[in-house]
């Protein structure tokens, strides 16, 4: 990607409106552009960023036998009355159509799955699955804040499950743990993301959620301090927790540190509470009908990428993870003309890396001054700065800076 020809921009100065770390530095960056509250754009840079995390979370939920669907962002009104969550969901925008039609616009999609599963599994032979998405959500967020960490449009991946008892499904509920602790590790997020136990509410006794340790984070989690000490990432939701009391429920333990953290996804147990309503059932091997136990299990895509953002930001902008960036290395060439040999030599190496299939960026806007474009580069992120000089050619090679470490190396150009 020839700097020049991306249409974004980038910019020096931090957003007068921008609530959150990650709202700043990605807008700044030209990653991302703000609609209105709480609504993004997702621009060239970002989109790379994004997809990359989707692919992730893809591959990790194809890995324990997910089967990827996609399903409506519009859902009849009926679906919500039968699950009797119509009036009581604050977050569901409900949207005027022709008549006195409504519809829902999906925030999640429980009174959709159900019915749609209904059509086609009626024995216990058509059990256990799971099917997922990756889609568009909406939420009536009465104050959006924090940039796409809490929006009112979101990319989230959800995955239902559907058993033929409680014990198969709480198999499969560790399964799927299992499965986000290997994103989470993906994401480079693994030393800083708690098992959270939260309120079940009405579905069962806990629900867990995955809390990223972040300063600016949005929730307090109170750590297990004796989980800790053997290894584990234990915490409990403030809601749930009370001083003197509360016990962490893997080791007994009451001592407890406070954090703040940031939910970037969670897992619950259903069971009937929406295949009762939707008459969801199986026949067994006897003949005898029984509602379907559920599991549901989501991760906000677009709200790891905030996460990551401000997990392992510095002062001077983004420092993407390997296997997150917008592309692996960021070419930065002193020259005040094409004709200049650090110029072209950029050039041929930013051609080299391509061919081998290796993600570039060259900064190629020669007007631009050199201490905008290393800022610039510091900003976006990227895991590798070459910069290619006079200076470097007379020591016939390149300055290499880590961008996550700050390590400054002089390396042969045939070697990159």
């Amino acid at each position: 990607m020839y700097l020049s020809q991306l249409f974004t921009k980038t910019s020096k100065e931090s957003q007068s409106d921008a609530s959150s770390v990650n709202a700043d530095l990605l807008t700044r960056a030209g990653f991302i552009h703000k609609t209105m509250a709480g609504v993004y754009s997702y621009l060239p840079l970002g989109l790379v960023v994004l997809k990359k995390i989707e692919q992730i979370v893809r591959e990790e939920m194809n890995a324990i036998g997910g089967q990827e669907i996609l399903m409506s962002s519009f859902s009849p009104k009926q679906s919500w009355m039968t699950s009797g969550r119509w009036e009581g969901f604050d977050a569901l925008f409900k949207v005027p159509a022709a008549g006195d039609t409504e519809y829902g616009l999906n925030p999640t999609h429980e009174e959709i799955v159900t019915p749609l599963v209904k059509e086609f599994v009626q024995s216990y032979k058509d059990l256990p699955f799971g099917c997922y998405q990756i889609q568009t959500k909406f939420r009536r967020e009465p104050r959006a804040k924090s940039g796409v960490l809490r929006g009112r449009e979101f990319l989230m991946k959800d995955l239902y499950s559907f058993h033929t008892d409680q014990e198969d499904l709480d198999a499969y509920y560790e399964v799927v743990h299992g499965a986000y602790d290997k994103i989470f590790e993906r994401l480079g997020l693994a030393d800083m993301t708690y098992y959270t136990y939260a309120s079940g509410g009405t579905f069962s006794k806990f629900s867990h959620e995955f809390q990223v340790v972040l300063p600016q984070g949005e929730d307090s989690i109170y750590v297990s301090v004796k989980a800790e000490k053997k290894g584990m990432r234990i915490a409990i939701n403030k809601e749930i927790y009370k001083e003197g009391e509360t016990q962490c429920p893997e080791t007994g333990g009451k001592e407890f540190r406070e954090e703040q953290a940031s939910e970037a996804a969670n897992i619950f147990k259903l069971g009937t509470k929406f295949s009762e309503p939707f008459d969801l059932q199986y026949t067994d091997a006897e003949g005898k009908q029984y509602p379907i136990p559920m599991g549901c299990y989501g991760i906000g895509v677009s709200r790891l990428m905030g996460i990551v953002t401000e997990a392992f930001a510095d002062d001077n902008g983004m420092r993407w993870p390997e296997n997150l960036c917008p592309a692996a290395v960021h070419i930065v060439p002193i020259a005040k003309t094409e004709e200049d040999p650090s110029f072209t030599e950029a050039v041929a190496l930013y051609k080299k890396l391509i061919a081998a299939g290796t993600s570039a960026i060259i900064d190629d806007r020669l007007k631009v001054s050199v201490g905008a474009r290393l800022a610039d580069a510091d900003l976006i992120g990227c895991p590798k700065r070459i910069v290619i000089s006079p200076k470097t050619l007379d020591a016939e090679g390149a300055e290499v800076k880590d961008r996550m470490t700050g390590e400054v190396t002089m390396q042969a150009i045939s070697a990159l």
